[in-house]
């Protein structure tokens, strides 16, 4: 019944901000399983790649801090 209704109540950025926050966890799960990191691997080694490497990390990241915080919203219903 909670799964039902917050799902129901997510907007744009909710959803947005969890696609992230599944994307890094499963690049983290790559890293350590496999030592292979699929952002680096998407973006490449060069100087314009690793810029927008770093900048998904810092997305997720952002993304990260806001899901737990919609988290907590949705645990005080």
């Amino acid at each position: 019944m909670f799964y039902a209704y917050m799902v129901k109540n997510l907007t744009v950025l909710d959803k947005i901000a969890l696609v992230l926050v599944i994307i890094g966890g499963l690049n983290w799960g790559l890293v350590g399983f496999f030592q292979w990191n699929l952002v680096e691997f998407i973006f490449g080694f060069s100087a314009t790649g690793a810029f927008l490497a770093q900048l998904v990390y810092l997305l997720v990241g952002v993304a990260a801090i806001y899901v737990a915080v919609v988290m907590m919203k949705f645990a005080r219903r």
